[in-house]
């Protein structure tokens, strides 16, 4: 196998023999071969879309198929092989509808005429077709490192639009770039600068992609505000949610609604607690339990309920809690219980629920802890002159992005660390799960704000990106101008996009770990270096300098 799409790929350098993630050999060739299927789908969707054609069926498909190869969210060779058949399906409809108003025959690629031959293996076929990307490639390794780094970006992008779309938050532009990325990666005639542009494009796309992802969560379920969130089980039967997706566990809540149970949230969904609708509508939407995805085969073995996860992270399984797993939407597991969803996305919850009502659930109330989330950009931007203030007055120093994916890799103790030798005249900002590692220190005040302030999931990145440009509208300033520093840990490609969106908006001086992408080539890191200042951690005590002076 190929693959180096994650931070916590084998010795920093790609992973051969088998997935650090627990992906096998099979189901990383069968991805591969989904998404070379999507790459010949791709321009057959850009000429029907040309053609004024409706692509929506293709868009969402191809959205919710990418975000499935994502790392850690399906390891189901099964259903990647559905995936392919409808790939191939959706395809072979659109050129028939292409025929039927075209004035010209069309002669299409090889890739947008390629049929998987279903009766030998896929896991096969996907292998070879691999193997062809990347010794087309051998000829420029800086422009293949950027080939790979479009993938994993869009990869990124469409998670971020595939819970989009599920509120109801759509944009033609997206579903048209991403199909255009997707055709762009079978071209062998652009030049290294037509790749950096494209990169760059991501970003663009990426933007818009959270943009639209914010207003379907605040529309729905209004936006954040300061909120305290048990960290205590108390007694009761209980159910479990992990992943990201909102939208899911509104509708578990709605389905468990005077059932006897108590909702808990796991790894990126805390953040769903400063929700003020999902609050003020479900007394029984309780606590958190547990910490970042890495955490959950011990933490899952415990919890006295189902658990339900929703998107990734999903790690394989541990048996000891199999039977009370579900699973929803793209993600998936062999062997593991699948929950399939009506004609509005909207999963029948019913067995989980029957499970939990059927476990112990928790005997006893725990002492009381608890943290506070909610920091979203409406609350902290609503507060903006108050900051200024602060600054004008020397009561805050310097501000402090630290937040991104965690993982189990060593070296990520760093974020820690540096969190706790932050100078007390400083605030510290965080998201996504890279927070579990210090979520829970009690950071103080600086007046009435707290020094810890809690943005929200990796999917609410956009949020920080407001919240950064809002400052530096206010201070009259750009935002390299601010006394604003971003220390970012990252671990799959939702931070590639992330990256790529920070990168197009022009930010600089981004400290980025544990350690760098393998995909990213010496020239093209080099590039970065020299273009953003990106660069790599190195210790808290010496980052801390350098960022205050």
């Amino acid at each position: 196998m190929f693959c180096e799409q994650c931070e916590q790929t084998a010795s920093g350098n790609g992973c051969h023999q088998w997935g650090a993630c627990g992906k096998s050999p099979e189901v990383n060739a069968v991805q591969d071969l989904l998404v070379y299927c999507l790459r010949g789908l791709a321009p057959v969707t850009i000429k029907a879309r040309e053609l004024g054609i409706s692509c929506h069926e293709a868009d969402v498909f191809t959205g919710e198929t990418l975000f499935a190869t994502m790392t850690n969210v399906n390891f189901e060779c099964k259903r990647f092989n559905l995936y392919i058949h409808q790939c191939i399906d959706i395809r072979e409809g659109l050129k028939h509808s292409i025929e039927k108003i075209s004035h010209e025959p069309i002669n299409w690629s090889n890739i947008s005429n390629y049929q998987p031959d279903f009766s030998e293996s896929l896991a096969e076929q996907g292998r070879e077709k691999d193997l062809t990307f990347i010794s087309k490639s051998t000829n420029n390794v800086d422009i293949f490192s950027l080939k790979l780094t479009v993938l994993y970006g869009i990869k990124g992008a469409a998670s971020y639009n595939f819970h989009a779309q599920e509120l109801g938050q759509e944009d033609e532009n997206v579903y048209a770039f991403i199909q255009e990325a997707l055709a762009s990666l079978d071209r062998n005639d652009l030049s290294l600068e037509d790749w950096i542009n494209i990169a760059l494009k991501v970003g663009e796309i990426n933007l818009r992609a959270m943009e639209l992802l914010d207003k379907g969560h605040t529309t729905t379920y209004g936006h954040p505000t300061p909120t305290q969130v048990p960290l205590n089980p108390k007694q009761g039967k209980a159910i479990l949610v992990s992943g990201h997706d909102i939208k899911q566990l509104a509708a578990l809540l709605e389905q468990t609604l005077n059932k006897g149970l108590n909702v808990y949230t796991h790894g990126e969904l805390l953040p769903a607690h400063g929700y003020p609708i999902l609050k003020q509508k479900y007394s029984h939407f309780y606590g958190h339990y547990g910490t970042a995805w890495q955490n959950q085969t011990k933490e899952f073995a415990h919890f006295p309920g189902a658990i339900i996860v929703t998107t990734n992270c999903l790690m394989p399984p541990h048996e000891t809690y199999e039977d009370k797993l579900f699973t929803i939407g793209p993600v998936g597991y062999s062997g593991i219980n699948y929950l399939s969803s009506d004609d509005q996305g909207i999963p029948d919850y019913s067995l989980a629920i029957q499970t939990s009502l059927e476990m112990p659930g928790f005997t006893k109330d725990e002492e009381p802890r608890h943290v506070m989330v909610g920091f979203a950009h409406n609350t902290v931007l609503s507060v903006s002159e108050q900051v200024i203030e602060a600054v004008k007055q020397g009561k805050i120093r310097h501000f402090f992005l630290v937040g991104g994916c965690d993982g189990a890799k060593p070296g990520r103790t760093y974020y820690t660390e540096f969190i706790e030798k932050v100078p007390q005249d400083c605030i510290v900002l965080t998201l996504a799960c890279g927070k579990f590692r210090f979520f829970d220190k009690q950071l103080g005040e600086i007046g009435n704000l707290p020094r810890l302030m809690d943005v929200g999931q990796c999917n609410d990145a956009y949020s920080a990106i407001k919240i950064a440009l809002g400052l530096a509208e206010a201070f009259q300033v750009g935002v390299n101008d601010l006394p604003l520093s971003m220390i970012l840990s990252w671990y799959e490609q939702k931070a590639v996009a992330v990256l790529l969106t920070l990168l197009y908006l022009g930010i600089k001086d981004i400290r980025l770990g544990p350690t760098l992408p393998a995909f990213i080539t010496p020239n093209v890191l080099k590039f970065l270096s020299e273009t953003y200042n990106l660069q790599p951690i190195t210790t808290p005590d010496q980052d801390l300098v350098a960022c205050l002076s």
